[in-house]
């Protein structure tokens, strides 16, 4: 026995998931391409979402379904599946005497909430599509572009606010005329609307039940939005069957005991987003569970309320971004009280985002192994709003990092050739239609076989062993070359960038098309920054100009450099910090979080510059 399986041997062992069987079938064709597909079929699913919430409303109807923090005491506001569905079906009565036009969908202008929730399947139920925006192109934006261009694109005929005066800069841009305004907790200024506490009391008649009968799998349950990093977002058909079958999917390759006890779920992940919004709700409403929502979130000054929430909630099932778990870890080590309370129930973890960095791994499961006396699985999946959205998982115990898995049933991955890596495209049950009202977009996204093009592209782990699983290699668009014609791999290059570069480091941009050496500009982790110097009110210009943040920065870079052995593909030259945030309005930054190389470069070219100045200034900080 070798020394790294004697190192594997004497770890300890992972809490116990009952996994899938990993059976895929392989097929190389003669022009390169291949095709992997499970040979397990994927399980029977039901008709549509709101058929889950009425049987969990006979069957479990006093089982907290979500809870929310409210009022001033910030206490746990709870509703249970009857007391949901009789307001679900009370708010689709209110829309049916509406009489809208058929289809026209129902936006949502709101953070999480339990409004947001109960609208969402009352749409649902009406038959009306459930349209989330994203808070930040109200409250955010500027100019309001991207939300004025989606009002027109899917002309809404209900539009639910969460409060009137917080989103009145972005109703007064919008054109309402022939929309119905619904507010929950206060009316806008100037604009007629009708209160949705009234409409949760209207009487329900016989025309809810038919009109549930008559959802088919077909029936367009919601329109999600792209990020848009690429210009205006585009509208992604949701169809009942895409939505249920991607919940099976999930279900199926991680089938939880009979008789255990409902999941249980403390989530912040937005739904207007795809993984928060279909990937976490569908599966749990599916399966009777308990949603708390998480009014946190993994910046400063906000990952205090979801420590707080930990320390009253043990999960069974825990997601978040990279940033997230290391905000939580820097708490959990010192903090017992918070790692039992964390690590009681917890079967699973889920990152996504980014690459979980090998060391915050290891803190993780040092903290888990301390509490527990076992490892917990960190689980990740691969796809997008298109694939709504999970289309591949690491639906095995595995201590690497940076893997995106294997297909789920029912889901065929093809792997088209490009230079040294392979583009990835998809087709499924799971897979959209179409784009809303853009058939000239929706041809455009699916190549000859009916695979859609999602752009991201992905290595094998073993080219000989497939079952080990893939890697995501990143954007296919954002690879160039340099001057000296070598390829450069952006997106897993910024990864390793990133994580030889924690904690300080918070994203960053890889610059180096048509030049001679790549460049790095990032920007830095305020939170840790401010650790690291002792300066708890330090501000972004402060930091980025301290000796220990810099010295952090480049004593990382320069380990990554020496791991390279020598590939100018991968070694980087300079790296600079950036202070301006990145931009929604300048399509550097999607709602989600993900920076837009192309458009960062664009938006910073006198950055650019900078970094590779012949006399460069001493922000520019130039390796070995």
């Amino acid at each position: 026995m070798n020394a790294q399986a004697a190192a594997v041997l004497t770890k300890p062992a992972f809490r116990k998931i009952n996994w899938l069987e990993r059976d895929i079938a392989v097929e190389r064709r003669p022009d390169g391409v291949i095709i992997l597909k499970s040979r397990v079929p994927l399980m029977e699913y039901q008709t549509h979402l709101p058929a889950s919430l009425a049987k969990w409303a006979v069957e479990r109807p006093n089982h907290v379904w979500l809870a929310q923090r409210a009022g001033a005491d910030r206490q746990w506001r709870t509703i249970t599946y009857a007391e949901a569905k009789r307001t679900v079906d009370a708010l689709t009565q209110a829309l049916l005497d509406m009489n809208l036009e058929a289809g026209r969908p129902v936006a949502i202008l709101s953070g999480n909430s339990i409004e947001h929730a109960l609208m969402t399947q009352a749409a649902m139920q009406a038959r009306h599509p459930a349209a989330p925006v994203s808070p930040a192109y109200s409250l955010m934006s500027q100019d309001h572009a991207k939300l004025k261009y989606l009002f027109d694109l899917i002309k809404p005929a209900v539009v639910m606010v969460q409060d009137g005066p917080t989103f009145q800069k972005a109703l007064n841009a919008l054109d309402l005329d022939g929309i119905r305004i619904v507010h929950v907790a206060r009316p806008a200024e100037g604009i007629a609307s009708i209160a949705y506490a009234d409409m949760a009391v209207t009487p329900v008649t016989a025309a809810v039940v038919q009109s549930i009968a008559q959802i088919t799998p077909d029936t367009v349950g919601k329109l999600l939005f792209t990020s848009g990093s690429t210009g205006m977002p585009k509208a992604v058909i949701n169809t009942q069957a895409m939505m249920c079958s991607n919940a099976a999917m999930m279900m199926q390759i991680r089938p939880r005991d009979p008789a255990a006890l409902p999941p249980v779920f403390l989530d912040w992940m937005p739904w207007n987003h795809t993984m928060g919004g279909n990937a976490l709700f569908h599966p749990l409403l599916i399966e009777g569970g308990t949603l708390y929502v998480d009014d946190g979130r993994p910046m400063p000054g906000m990952i205090d309320e979801t420590l707080r929430n930990l320390r009253e909630i043990s999960p069974t099932y825990y997601a978040n971004v990279p940033a997230g778990y290391a905000a939580l870890a820097a708490a959990m080590e010192k903090d017992d009280a918070l790692c039992r309370s964390f690590f009681k129930n917890l079967g699973l973890m889920a990152y996504g985002g980014a690459r979980l960095p090998d060391d915050l791994y290891d803190r993780m499961q040092a903290l888990a192994v301390r509490t527990t006396g076992e490892r917990i699985v960190f689980y990740t999946g691969w796809g997008c709003t298109e694939t709504s959205p999970t289309s591949t998982g690491t639906y095995w115990d595995t201590e690497r990092v940076g893997l995106i898995g294997l297909p789920f049933p029912g889901v065929e991955l093809k792997m088209v050739p490009v230079d040294s890596k392979y583009e990835l495209r998809l087709r499924g049950v799971n897979v959209m239609p179409g784009y809303y009202r853009q058939p000239e977009l929706t041809e455009a996204a699916f190549d000859e076989e009916g695979f859609y093009k999602i752009g991201d592209a992905g290595v094998f782990v073993d080219d000989n062993d497939p079952v080990q699983g893939l890697i995501f290699s990143g954007r296919v668009v954002e690879d160039f070359k340099l001057t000296t014609g070598t390829f450069v791999h952006v997106g897993s290059l910024r990864t390793d960038v990133i994580a030889a570069a924690t904690p300080v480091v918070q994203d960053a941009l890889i610059a180096g098309q048509d030049l001679p050496y790549i460049g790095v500009l990032a920007w830095p982790n305020l939170a840790a920054c401010r650790t690291l110097i002792g300066d708890p009110e330090a501000s972004f210009a402060d930091v980025v100009k301290h000796p220990a943040v810099l010295a952090c920065l480049k004593s990382g870079l320069q380990a990554h450099n020496a791991s390279t052995e020598g590939a100018s593909s991968r070694r980087i030259a300079r790296a600079m910090f950036m202070v301006e945030p990145a931009s929604i309005d300048g399509n550097e930054l999607t709602d989600k979080g993900y920076v837009n190389q192309r458009a960062g470069l664009q938006r910073r070219a006198d950055l650019v510059a900078r970094l590779y100045a012949d006399y460069p200034g001493e922000d520019v900080i130039i390796l070995n």
